[in-house]
C-alpha cells in the first residue's frame, strides 16, 4: 500500500506506519491480508480511459506525477478500502483500512493527493455484493470530498450514497461548532434513507487538528471526543463502520509524522472500546 512521492502529503508513506505504530503501541488489532482492486471494480467508480491511463502511467496522478510505485500502490490502497467495507458488513462491528488519498478523485481526474476514490469503490462493490444497500460516507477530513461527489452525481447515486461532510472553512468558533453539530450530521445519515444505512464508510482525518498546516479545527481532546463520538453512535445504532485514515499534514521537529500518527493512534482506540457497544 505505500508509496515513496517525496511530496508534502505524507499518505502515501502513511499505511506502513499507522501499522507499525498500532502494533508497537500494543493495540488490540487484527492485521489481516486482502486481494488488491480489480481493474473491473475501479472502473466503476472512475471513467476507464482515466484508470487505464493512470495504471500505464501516462496521466498524472494525484501527487502530480506519472510515478510507476505509486501506480504499483493504488490496487492495494483501494483494495484495503473494499476489504475493509466488505468485512464491516459480513461481520458486522468495524473495520479499519490505513489508507488516505481518496475524496478528491473524481470521475476522470486526480487533484490533490487522490487519484481513485476508493470510497466510491468500495460502497459501489458493497451495493454489487448487496443490492439496494444504502451506504453513509462520514466524511471527517478537513477538506471538502469534492470528488465524491462528483462521481455520485456522474453515476447518479444519490439516492443510495448519503454524502456528510465536514468541509469547513477555517474560522474562529468553528471546532465548537462543528463539535455541536455532530449529532444533526450523524442523525441525517438514517434520515436520508428513513432508516440507518447498512453501512458506514468514515474518513477520521487527522488534517482537522488545529495544529496541522492544513487544516486548525479542533484540539486533540476534541478530536478524541469526535471518534469516540462516531464510532460509538453507530455501534449502538448496530451499523457497521469501515474507517480510513484520510488526511494529516503535521511533522515533529525531526521531520516525521509522529504528531499524525498520534491522532491515527487515539482514532484506533477509539474504535476498539467502540467495537464492544455492538455486543450490548
Amino acid at each position: 500500500m505505500s508509496a515513496n512521492t517525496k511530496s508534502f502529503s505524507p499518505s502515501s508513506n502513511k499505511p506502513a506506519l499507522a501499522v507499525a505504530d498500532w502494533i508497537k503501541c500494543g493495540l488490540s488489532v487484527d492485521v489481516v491480508s486482502f486481494d488488491p482492486a480489480t481493474e473491473e471494480q475501479v472502473k466503476r467508480a472512475h471513467s476507464p480511459a482515466y484508470v487505464d491511463g493512470i495504471m500505464r502511467c501516462e496521466l498524472p496522478n494525484g501527487f502530480g506525477n506519472r510515478s510507476r510505485e505509486v501506480a504499483d500502490s493504488l490496487p492495494y490502497t483501494v483494495g484495503s478500502m473494499v476489504a475493509a467495507a466488505t468485512h464491516a458488513l459480513e461481520h458486522g462491528g468495524i473495520a479499519c483500512s490505513p489508507s488516505s488519498g481518496f475524496h478528491h478523485a473524481r470521475y476522470a481526474e486526480a487533484g490533490d493527493y487522490c487519484t481513485f476514490n476508493g470510497l466510491m469503490v468500495a460502497a459501489l462493490e458493497v451495493m454489487a455484493q448487496k443490492p439496494g444497500a444504502r451506504i453513509a460516507i462520514v466524511d471527517f477530513d478537513m477538506h471538502y470530498g469534492d470528488g465524491t461527489d462528483d462521481i455520485r452525481k456522474r453515476l447518479g447515486l444519490q439516492k443510495s450514497i448519503c454524502h456528510i461532510r465536514a468541509g469547513l472553512e477555517v474560522d474562529e468558533g468553528m471546532g465548537r461548532y462543528f463539535m455541536s453539530s455532530m449529532t444533526d450530521m450523524l442523525l441525517s445519515t438514517r434520515d436520508y434513507f428513513g432508516r440507518a444505512p447498512d453501512l458506514v464508510l468514515y474518513q477520521a482525518g487527522a488534517d482537522q487538528h488545529i495544529k496541522d498546516p492544513l487544516g486548525g479545527l479542533l484540539t486533540t481532546a476534541e478530536m478524541k471526543r469526535r471518534d469516540e463520538y462516531v464510532l460509538q453512535s453507530y455501534a449502538r445504532w448496530g451499523v457497521p463502520v469501515a474507517f480510513n485514515l484520510a488526511g494529516g499534514y503535521q511533522t515533529d521537529e525531526a521531520g516525521t509524522i509522529e504528531p499524525v500518527l498520534k491522532l491515527h493512534r487515539q482514532t484506533m482506540e477509539e474504535a476498539t472500546r467502540a467495537q464492544g457497544f455492538y455486543r450490548q
